[in-house]
């Protein structure tokens, strides 16, 4: 099967991260005001595992990763195979130890997302795909069970998965905007977007100007695995391996269903 080995290869790299992010997190004193560009030297250590195992493999690929740590030392960070690598993605749901973090790999190759894997180390949960091939998850080492998005069609009745907002008493303008049942709240944009992948949310919405292609890359390929949609706030196509990584356009991951109302609901939202 088409990319076959760069899926093995995401998973091992993930496994090895989590046991390296996993043992820090036991050890970690917990952070309750942890500020949202927290980054800790877990991050790089799980980096520089995932990174390393990869370069050993594919020692020509380019590399793609939100830590400056030594392995991206001479490292192409663009070009037709990139790996897009975020060690701990939700850093501050470490920092707090709440268990809301995850480790992203995601392989795209010629501009086209082919291999995603989004590791909850705390929480036992991993969430795969890769191109053609379907959107996967497998909890606490057990069996691989094929994910699919949620079948909700109505909007108002749907529930949207947001970062935790400042105040939980006060809706946020993303949810003000999409009306939905219910909001739920969890660090983690790959946590996030793996929850719309396996239907245990209908949709996903951010409204950030300024993130990267690690941020969100291994989410999306799952949730268009998993029969999803996958776009920026007005319906863009999101480009990943670009030069800089940079994303602008906001986020909208959902079933595919509540799709298109919800890029309407989200029209008069600036971004």
């Amino acid at each position: 099967m088409a990319n076959q080995r760069e899926l093995e290869a995401a998973l091992e790299a993930a496994q090895q991260a989590g046991r390296v992010v996993l043992d820090a997190y036991r050890q970690f004193q917990a952070i309750p005001d942890a500020p949202i560009d927290i980054s800790t030297e877990a991050d790089r250590q799980a980096q520089e595992t995932i990174l390393s195992h990869l370069k050993r493999i594919f020692p020509g690929d380019a590399l793609c990763a939100e830590e400056q740590t030594p392995a991206l030392a001479g490292t192409a960070s663009v070009g037709p195979r990139l790996w897009v690598v975020d060690p701990i993605d939700g850093t501050r749901g470490f920092a707090r130890k709440n268990g809301e973090f995850s480790v992203m790999i995601a392989f795209v190759e010629n501009g086209r997302l082919a291999v995603g894997v989004v590791l909850e180390p705390a929480k036992g949960r991993c969430t795969y795909a890769a191109r053609g091939q379907g959107c996967w998850r497998q909890d606490n080492d057990g069996e691989s069970v094929a994910c699919r998005v949620s079948t909700t069609t109505d909007l108002d009745a749907a529930v949207m998965v947001q970062s935790h907002s400042r105040n939980p008493n006060v809706p946020s303008r993303m949810a003000q905007a999409v009306r939905p049942a219910r909001v739920v709240e969890t660090y983690s944009a790959g946590i996030k977007l793996a929850l719309v992948a396996r239907g245990e949310v209908d949709l996903y919405v951010n409204d950030y100007t300024q993130f990267h292609d690690w941020d969100i890359a291994a989410g999306d390929l799952l949730v268009t695995e998993a029969g999803g949609i996958v776009t920026g706030l007005h319906g863009e196509e999101l480009r990943y391996g670009l030069p800089e990584a940079w994303q602008r356009s906001g986020l909208l991951g959902s079933n595919g269903h509540v799709h298109a109302e919800a890029l309407k609901r989200l029209e008069g939202v600036q971004l």
